[in-house]
């Protein structure tokens, strides 16, 4: 492969990604798509306006059981198999307060969407890689699974470490097979959601540039001085999936400005 001239690398490829249609899982599929990739996304409810033209879209909420029975069809029907599954789907919603503000509801709900609408995709697709003897999985997990904020969303960091964790343990049982598995943690990533949290701390703070400033600093920082964007987490989820990392498996990338302080 010439590693200099890859911009149409995943010609051929076929890939489901899902959570496609906002911030990390929407720059993720343009990259993928741009580079020849025939790709499959899916999101709770329709776009309006999706702009990324010859992607199949799937109205799917991954979290459930029946999700999941929905989007392997598609991969059947649409795609004829699979090459590389990203799964970003993710996030918090959980009461602010600390532990004992959780509910049993809050738990299975953030469970559900952080770790288990993976482990139930994995479990249905991963027979496809095995079939074919080669495949790419990439989880998004974040980097709260090591700088867990009790104060608002310990569920969420405890389901991602929980993520990590587990993909850890699927890789060294699927690398032998041919399907490499890793996850992505990232930190402050600036997506739509994270301006709207900001537009939210501005009427407070003042001004979105000290809205922006409490953000990070609740972090403890980000020494690069700025969130991360979208399109830098798609190309680093680009070149995991791609035969330019064809011997990583079994590991965790951080992109968090430096945010994490420890080795």
């Amino acid at each position: 492969m010439n590693f200099s001239s890859y911009e149409h690398e995943f010609q051929g490829k076929r890939a489901l990604i899902t959570g496609g249609t906002k911030g990390m899982g929407y720059a993720i599929v343009k990259r993928l798509a741009e580079a020849g990739a025939t790709v499959l996304t899916t999101a709770r409810t329709i776009p309006e306006d999706y702009d990324i033209p010859g992607v199949h879209f799937i109205q799917a909420d991954i979290t459930k059981p029946e999700g999941t029975a929905l989007l392997v069809e598609a991969v059947k029907e649409k795609l004829g198999g699979i090459d590389i599954l990203i799964n970003t789907v993710g996030g918090a919603s959980t009461p602010p307060g600390g532990a004992l503000a959780l509910t049993e509801e809050d738990w299975l709900e953030t469970l559900n969407m952080n770790l288990l609408g993976s482990v139930r995709l994995d479990r249905n697709l991963l027979p496809m890689m095995v079939e074919q003897g080669k495949g790419v999985i990439i989880h998004v997990s974040s980097i709260q699974r090591r700088l867990p904020l009790y104060e608002t969303t310990l569920a969420y960091a405890a389901s991602k470490a929980a993520l990590t964790n587990y993909s850890k343990g699927l890789s060294n049982e699927f690398s032998p097979k041919g399907i490499r598995i890793n996850t992505i943690a990232p930190g402050f990533i600036q997506t739509e959601a994270a301006d709207r949290m900001i537009d939210r701390i501005a009427t407070v703070a003042g001004s979105r540039e000290a809205a922006l400033e409490e953000l990070m600093d609740s972090l403890g920082g980000i020494p690069i001085g700025r969130p991360g964007l979208p399109e830098e987490v798609a190309e680093l989820a680009a070149f995991l999936a791609s035969d330019r990392s064809a011997s990583i498996t079994g590991s965790e990338y951080v992109i968090d400005g430096g945010t994490i302080p420890t080795v």
